[in-house]
């Protein structure tokens, strides 16, 4: 885990100086060391978190003088120890025990389709000494991130859009379309598309290749299609109870893979629990956990301890609460608002950042529950996507934070010219392969919600601390096992049904059967005190009016009821306009 960044000039040599710039900017990922190594028009720069093979022969940039290859990686390959087997056999030789030089002598060995092999998560860039050509690759289900930007006959890349900011030379004007998606898609922005109209982001499980003329070519390597197969209609709801089991007790332990501690942030939901249980009965003892609480507010509570000290009691592990007031969380906005790679409206961001500042003391890598709402049906609209014969209405009656009505009211007129998030859906569910509505509801989730919200969100948050999070449930093994469970036995009951089901086997019913909860940050739904003075004071700056992209009678009614503008999923809509600006101002837009 760590941070990449590199310019590709195409008329002329590349600049150190501006890579240079976005490997400061990228300290965080990586505060065990980093470096720039240049090739005439292309410059790599990499900040390292050292996890797996921890000697400097695993520094970066890589450079193979005998494969001609050079590399900046950003992951983590799980299986790289079976993969350099079969590299050893083929005769690679390897000066370091990382899966970065795996990584690379794969590249050689298979060509860019090598990501096919590798089960794990990753961003990388590969320069070819000998052609120039420079190969990028995202993850399948792009849990680590990948930005770049162009101009004047060059090509910058960075694990972060601010570090593309702080190389300079970048179009800050606001995206039309994806402010649109900001405002309608709790802050999810689909690639390739950012906030900023001059940053854009390479899509999960694509490859990009860049020619030495500036050429270039992109491929999408691994698709998801949901739905029951005909194959699988003889499988009985014990037998999927039983491959839920195996693939995730499959997953966690493929994340253990580490040279240094690691951890597993224990939210006292099912999700974590479940992660907590088959480690343990995986062998796994002295397991280190942690859990965050905050003051509650409104009557809106602000831990769920009480279920996560079940599990920690229950399977012995190494527990630590730690519990913030509304002081420190106060405190702690901005250093979590600069930590984001794009504005993130979540409540649970902060708390993220907050909890990963604590656990970074304790350990490098943890486990994380993300991913298991949207892969195994958890979430409050399914069920009214089940049967549905207009799955672009409902879907956008159910989730988007604002219809299109709002958005007029919301937007200066001229940003606002179309409904593009409804296109969007409507688009994304015209082309899928996947059959009913649920099922087509259930891939986008996977595809584009899980990855411009919560995934990028822990991300973010870990990384602002040098701390590696892994999640298990988006192992691209299970996650393509239940695409094929029957949308029935996910969504069924209140969501997660065959997960829940298959869980009773290793987790307390207490922790299975209790109500659905949300990482939360009750000082955040319900903005008062300090919190809506922070608000106010951003949106009242000159910054803020100047720019110009909210109407103003909007934003004074929200100020006026913050509590009365609630999102579907029970956000605060003056937080999100309020976090865009406060963004956009921290990183000077």
């Amino acid at each position: 885990m760590c941070g990449l960044c590199g310019e590709i000039s195409f008329d002329g040599p590349a600049d150190p100086a501006a890579v240079k710039r976005m490997v400061d900017t990228l300290a965080p990922r990586g505060p065990d060391g980093g470096g720039i190594h240049g090739h005439d028009r292309v410059v790599f720069g990499h900040r390292r978190l050292k996890i797996i093979g921890l000697s400097s022969a695993a520094q970066q940039p890589m450079q193979d003088p005998e494969l001609g290859l050079s590399l900046v990686f950003n992951g983590c390959i799980y299986n790289y120890r079976a993969l350099r087997g079969e590299l050893e056999a083929r005769g690679y030789r390897f000066f370091s025990t990382s899966d970065t030089e795996v990584v690379l002598k794969a590249f050689h060995a298979w060509g860019p389709r090598c990501v096919e092999r590798f089960l794990g998560m990753f961003a990388f860039a590969i320069l070819e000494r000998d052609s120039g050509r420079v190969t990028l690759a995202r993850d399948r289900l792009g849990i680590k991130p990948l930005y770049y930007s162009e101009a004047k006959g060059r090509f910058r890349f960075a694990s972060t859009l601010p570090a593309l900011l702080a190389a300079g030379d970048v179009d800050t004007a606001i995206d039309p379309a994806a402010l649109h998606h900001y405002m309608s898609w709790h802050a999810g922005v689909p690639a390739p598309l950012t906030i900023i109209r001059g940053v854009r982001k390479l899509a999960p499980a694509t490859l990009l290749t860049l020619e030495s003329d500036g050429s270039r070519r992109e491929e999408t390597y691994w698709t998801l299609t949901v739905g029951a197969r005909d194959e699988d209609r003889a499988m009985t709801e014990a037998e999927w109870r039983e491959a839920v089991l195996d693939a995730l007790g499959t997953a966690v332990e493929r994340r253990q893979v580490a040279d240094v501690p690691t951890g597993v942030l224990l939210s006292g939901g099912l999700d974590s629990s479940v992660i907590v249980a088959l480690l343990a009965r995986r062998g796994q003892s002295g397991l280190k956990t942690f859990s965050i609480g905050f003051d509650a507010v409104n009557g809106v509570e602000g831990d769920e301890f009480k279920y996560s000290d079940i599990i920690a009691r229950e399977f012995d592990t190494e527990h630590t609460k730690l519990v913030i007031d509304g002081s420190r969380t106060l405190e702690a906005l901005p250093a979590a608002i600069a930590a984001m790679a794009e504005p993130q409206m979540s409540h649970d961001a902060v708390a993220f950042w907050l909890l990963s500042q604590e656990v970074a003391k304790h350990v490098k890598v943890i486990q994380s529950g993300q991913g298991a709402d949207e892969v195994f049906g958890g979430y409050h609209w399914y069920p009214k996507l089940m049967g549905s014969q207009d799955p672009v209405d409902d879907y956008a009656r159910a989730y988007f934070d604002r219809d299109h009505a709002e958005m007029r009211e919301a937007l200066a007129p001229d940003l606002l010219n179309g409904d593009y998030s409804r296109d969007f859906i409507a688009h994304f569910f015209a082309g899928s392969a996947s059959r009913s509505a649920i099922d087509k509801t259930l891939q986008l989730d996977q595809q584009i919600m899980l990855v411009d919200d919560p995934v990028k969100r822990v991300d973010n948050m870990t990384m602002a601390h040098g701390l590696e999070a892994r999640v298990p449930f988006l192992d691209h093994e299970l996650v393509e096992l239940a695409a094929r469970i029957p949308a029935d036995l996910k969504v069924r009951g209140e969501g997660k049904y065959i997960l829940k089901e298959a869980a009773r086997a290793v987790v307390p019913e207490a922790v299975i059967d209790r109500p659905k909860g949300y990482f939360p940050v009750p000082a955040l739904k319900h903005l008062r005190g300090p919190f809506l003075d922070f608000v106010r004071d951003v949106l009242d700056r000159s910054a803020a009016r100047d720019r110009g992209l909210f109407n103003r009678a909007y934003v004074d009614r929200l100020l006026a009821d913050p509590d009365g503008a609630l999102t579907p999923k029970g956000n605060s809509k003056l937080w999100q306009v309020a976090l865009l600006e406060a963004w956009l101002q921290t990183h000077g837009v």
